[in-house]
């Protein structure tokens, strides 16, 4: 059986931090090392220590002086918006209908299925991120792709097709029965083969007639292993649009609850514009309120009230969302989600940053045992980080006094070339960016 023993300053959260001194949420060793062995983490402490317990002519990455951390973990985003980044000057409604529902329809080629595919995976892979919950194209092809993209590299993604039956152009839109029947198929394939996970992806009230949501509703019963993805209140004339479709529903987030779409398994992207009443309706489910920071000031959306979320009990996470999302950096992301509470008065520490880029979000995907934190048993997905990774950060560098000093420094100016190295299952995955030449005769 394989083995490979990663050193360097070793991070990785125990709970949730406290407070900005919370030194007993995280466990850190300055030489320190990751065994692994089978793509499993079999050791992890000081590198004189576990150096002992490897193999004899155990190989050696040597990544000092930089961190070591469980890989990233991004838990909304959308593989087919790929190359709708930077779509200029809308908000999300009229966003959808004018870029990304064009965009989409070119996913009914598997050809550029693929091909986008191996290009998202490389993406996430080169910012740190080793599993992300994404929404695929209405096309079952589309979830092919993505399902296979990342089996070839080995990845824990969570994915599946969205159903849309109105609302949407002809070739996006399915019908409550082809929606139920393609899922279906689509969940034999791919759940639970290799490390794929499914996710039941109704895309949103607005594009799912009631009998499509009956149809989600029984693939729910059906599959309670299952995740259960969409959004929810992101955009206030999408609210006004989901709550006219659905009158007797007491607000937007009874339009999923009506249809038992709640649970602990289910992700709901934005939560932006909630009552007290539809948050303690996600406390008590256990369902998922998805932060997406880039997204929400990018479409002028609104501002994520995360102390109203903590106050009233209710799970939350946060994700990058491409292509709404502008960049497919954790890093980044979270950059935004400190600006985006300080307008509100609320602050997000360093440490609570790294936290849930981590244990917190594999917590939310009830995933804690298997990624988001460096124990023995867990798959080794690893992120190595540079905090010196540019030369503005190097200088800053040199006068950070402290690892959460170093922490927001990464956070702050962080991007894709402060990850060193990222380990997929124990395997080395950070390639070199391909050159303006290559990406020509990719796309050719």
């Amino acid at each position: 059986m394989s083995e490979l023993l990663i050193r360097g300053r070793v991070l990785t959260f125990i709970d949730e931090p406290k407070g900005i001194d919370d030194t007993a949420s995280y466990l850190t060793v300055d030489d320190g090392a990751v065994l692994v062995r089978g793509g499993k983490i079999a050791a992890v402490g000081d590198y004189a220590e576990i150096s002992k317990t490897a193999g004899a002519g155990v190989a050696v990455a040597d990544h000092r002086p930089h961190l070591i951390l469980p890989g990233l973990i991004d838990t909304h985003l959308h593989f087919p918006q790929t190359q709708a980044i930077a779509s200029y000057g809308a908000q999300l409604l009229e966003w959808l209908n004018t870029y990304i529902f064009v965009e989409e329809q070119k996913f009914a080629e598997p050809e550029h299925a693929a091909f986008i595919a191996g290009r998202f995976m490389d993406e996430l892979l080169a910012n740190g991120t080793t599993t992300a919950v994404a929404y695929c194209s209405v096309h079952p092809q589309s979830v092919d792709a993505y399902f296979t993209a990342a089996e070839q590299r080995g990845m824990l993604m969570v994915g599946g097709k969205v159903m849309m039956d109105r609302n949407a152009p002809d070739a996006l839109r399915d019908t409550p029965q082809k929606g139920y029947d393609e899922t279906k198929r689509l969940i034999g394939k791919w759940h639970g083969r290799g490390r794929a996970q499914y996710a039941i992806s109704p895309r949103f009230a607005i594009t799912s007639t009631p009998e499509q949501m009956e149809m989600a509703q029984a693939l729910v019963a059906e599959h309670r292993d299952c995740y259960v993805q969409t959004h929810l209140s992101e955009n206030k004339d999408e609210i006004a649009f989901a709550t006219s479709l659905y009158p007797d529903a007491k607000d937007y987030t009874d339009i999923y609850a009506r249809y038992d779409l709640l649970t602990d398994k289910t992700l709901l992207g934005h939560c932006i514009y909630l009552s007290d009443r539809e948050i303690s309706v996600l406390a008590e489910t256990g369902a998922v309120g998805v932060f997406c920071p880039t997204s929400n000031l990018f479409l002028g959306s609104g501002l994520f009230d995360r102390d109203r979320f903590d106050r009233l009990g209710a799970r939350w996470s946060v994700a990058t969302d491409v292509g709404a999302g502008t960049s497919f950096s954790m890093l980044e992301t979270m950059d935004e989600a400190y600006k985006v509470l300080h307008l509100q008065g609320q602050r997000l520490s360093p440490l609570n940053s790294f936290y849930r880029m981590t244990l917190g979000n594999a917590r939310a995907l009830g995933l804690q045992d298997r990624i988001g934190s460096l124990h023995v048993g867990a798959d080794a997905d690893i992120v190595v980080l540079d905090s010196s990774g540019k030369s503005a950060m190097e200088l800053r560098m040199r006068t950070a006094k402290s690892l959460t000093d170093e922490l927001f420094i990464l956070q702050t100016m962080g991007d894709d070339r402060c990850v060193s190295e990222v380990y997929v299952a124990g395997k080395a995955m950070k390639k070199r960016k391909a050159t303006g030449a290559a990406r020509a005769l990719e796309t050719a």
